[in-house]
């Protein structure tokens, strides 16, 4: 036999088949390395399980797949159908991405994915097919979509109906951006372990979302249904979920019941919708026992809603029509965090004493562009930010603040308030205050009584003529402090007032903004905390070579749009300023010349043995 062998061996010619031990051993001039791994043409395959032909204009589905791909990414090409022959094949899928292609309804059979039994993520998001003559879609973004139909004249294929079948094994589905109208019971039903679903920026009305759309697919934890054409809350919702976004559709009641089951959900986004107070009653959220994150903004609610969890921390009711504030509403929300009310029309009377007190663990209260004449009373003691701009609160006393010590934001920007009617203590117990705004209003001159604590103070657009040093005394850990935009000359700007900020101890040094006043030339004696000054739009035309002299930290100044000339800064202005970097001078009547001092050399560092 071993004689037979060799001598078949030693016959010209290519050896006949040999038996799979054999055939381990190479033949002459023929490497002993394995043979390179299939892998389609202009594709990537890091991984022998892995597939990557991102980005590259395929037009048509690639062949050459290995049958072990357990990941592939087709997305950014111009597939426009799926081949059930190919897709067949790859039984050992786990994931695959088909996002930003050309796939239509009619390029993908109803048996497309029947063979992918261990399929765990699908993505076919996004392929919106271009009209007739108009090339590729452009990448978009899924959130900004607008989702319009296209004109009689221009119709294309669209991928308007969802797969009739997903694998049973699916975890993640993603089929956002596109023009679906229509889902069928097993595209997500029967799916026990499906985790989230996507359909956002799609074209789903109440009657392409089956009742059992999630029949034996419990554990759905996200849905995401925004941006579709929804008039109600669906029902028969999975209720395991834990997050459900139906913002940006035409959704103007929540049947009874239909969030009953879903007492997993913390996270509902209702925002975006045509909401009235007869679409929701007392039971709408009652029973989210976990509810945590509520968004009901840009609805034509005209009160708060009734029924709402105590686990609540976030309350969003911007832009509605709310006109009062019950505490009887808020009663049950008692461990509310953020409250969001504005831009509603709530009035001097829309907030009245005692409205918000069973909120005792309010943090934040957003009242922006609301009518209010003043503070609202009784606010909650353990308030830490107050956001009032764009109000119409014309005066402060000594005891407006005073319920909240702990305040440490307040933001009264663009309300009208006069120096003549804010008390000299109104800020007096507010000792954790850290920022406090009151750009826009019809100041004249610093308030008194700033807390010591603030690191910002925002004074812009008032109409402030002078400034005195007292109310700056105190003031050591300020950080910004922006006067921009108001009636200021050198002259106004009292003796001794920026030695108030002299003793400033602040890491990351002090912002001063005085841009946009009537300064002629530069401020003298600034304080030597100062890191970064603004003098844009004034009037000065020269600086001169002690101008800097008491501000040796200075890394940025802004002196663009002014009436410097070409020679109007004296070459030894910034001498002994080793850390300035940026000196603006643009818009000036002309080009200016600017010497930035040499970088200080940096000391070698200590090498150790």
């Amino acid at each position: 036999m071993r004689l037979s062998l060799l001598l078949l061996l030693l016959l010209p010619g290519p050896p006949p088949a040999l038996g799979m031990e054999d055939a381990a051993f190479p033949h002459p001039g023929e490497s002993s390395q394995p043979p390179p791994r299939a892998c389609p043409l202009r594709c990537s395959c890091p991984r022998d399980d892995t597939v990557d032909c991102d980005g590259l204009d395929l037009q048509v589905f690639p062949d050459n797949i290995t049958r072990a791909a357990q990941h592939l990414s087709l997305q950014n090409n111009q597939l426009q159908e799926l081949p059930y022959n190919e897709l067949s094949r790859l039984s050992s899928l786990r994931t695959l991405n088909l996002h930003n292609n050309l796939i239509s309804s009619e390029g993908l059979p109803d048996e497309a994915f029947e063979s992918l039994t261990q399929l765990q993520h699908i993505s076919v998001a996004q392929n919106k097919v271009s009209p007739p003559g108009a090339g590729p879609p452009a990448p978009c973004s899924w959130t900004a979509w607008g989702g319009g139909a296209a004109g009689p004249a221009q119709l294309a294929p669209q991928l308007s109906v969802a797969p009739q079948f997903l694998p049973r094994s699916l975890r993640v589905a993603d089929l956002a951006a596109n023009q679906m109208t229509e889902i069928f019971p097993l595209t997500f039903g029967e799916k026990p372990a499906l985790r989230a679903v996507y359909l956002h920026n799609n074209q789903l009305g109440n009657a392409g979302l089956p009742p059992d759309a999630f029949r034996g697919s419990a554990a759905v934890a996200t849905l995401s249904l925004s941006s579709n054409r929804l008039r109600y809350v669906p029902p028969s919702l999975p209720p395991a979920l834990e997050r459900l976004h139906l913002q940006n559709n035409l959704i103007s009641k929540v049947p009874r019941g239909a969030l009953s089951r879903q007492t997993h959900l913390r996270e509902l986004h209702l925002q975006h919708n045509q909401l009235t107070d007869s679409g929701l009653d007392a039971t709408t959220f009652s029973k989210l026992h976990r509810l945590e994150y509520l968004d009901l903004s840009h609805n034509q609610l005209a009160a708060v809603p009734a029924g709402l969890p105590r686990t609540l921390a976030v309350l969003h009711l911007g832009r509605n029509r709310i006109r009062q504030v019950e505490a009887a509403r808020l009663r049950g929300a008692r461990g509310l965090r953020y409250l969001l009310l504005q831009h509603n029309p709530l009035g001097a009377a829309g907030l009245p004493a005692g409205a918000l007190r069973p909120l005792r663990g309010l943090h934040t209260l957003h009242l922006y562009g609301n009518g209010l004449d003043r503070v609202p009373p009784a606010l909650p003691r353990r308030l830490r930010a107050l956001v009032l701009p764009h109000n119409r609160v014309a005066m402060l006393g000594a005891r407006d603040l005073a319920a909240t010590p702990g305040l440490t934001e307040l933001n009264l920007a663009y309300n009208r308030l006069a120096s003549a009617h804010v008390h000299p203590r109104a800020f007096r117990r507010l000792r954790a205050l850290r920022s406090l705004d009151l750009a826009g209003n019809q100041l004249t001159r610093l308030p008194a009584g700033l807390p010591a604590g603030l690191h910002t103070l925002r004074l812009q657009r008032n109409q402030l003529r002078a400034l005195e040093p007292e109310p700056l005394v105190g003031l050591d850990q300020l950080r910004d402090l922006s006067l921009a935009h108001n009636q200021l000359r050198v002259g106004d700007i009292g003796p001794g007032t920026w030695h108030e900020l002299q003793a400033l101890q602040v890491r990351g040094g002090l912002v001063l903004d005085l841009s946009h006043n009537q300064l002629s030339f530069m401020p003298p004696d600034l304080p030597e905390a100062l890191e970064e000054l603004h003098l844009q739009g004034n009037r000065i035309s020269y600086v001169g070579p002690e101008a800097f002299l008491s501000t040796p930290r200075l890394r940025a100044l802004f002196l663009r749009a002014n009436r410097l000339h070409m020679t109007s800064i004296a070459p030894e202005a910034f001498l002994g300023l080793p850390h300035l970097r940026v000196v603006d001078t643009a818009g000036n009547p002309e080009q200016v010349l600017v010497r930035l001092p040499p970088t200080a050399p940096r000391r070698p560092r200590a090498e150790g043995p």
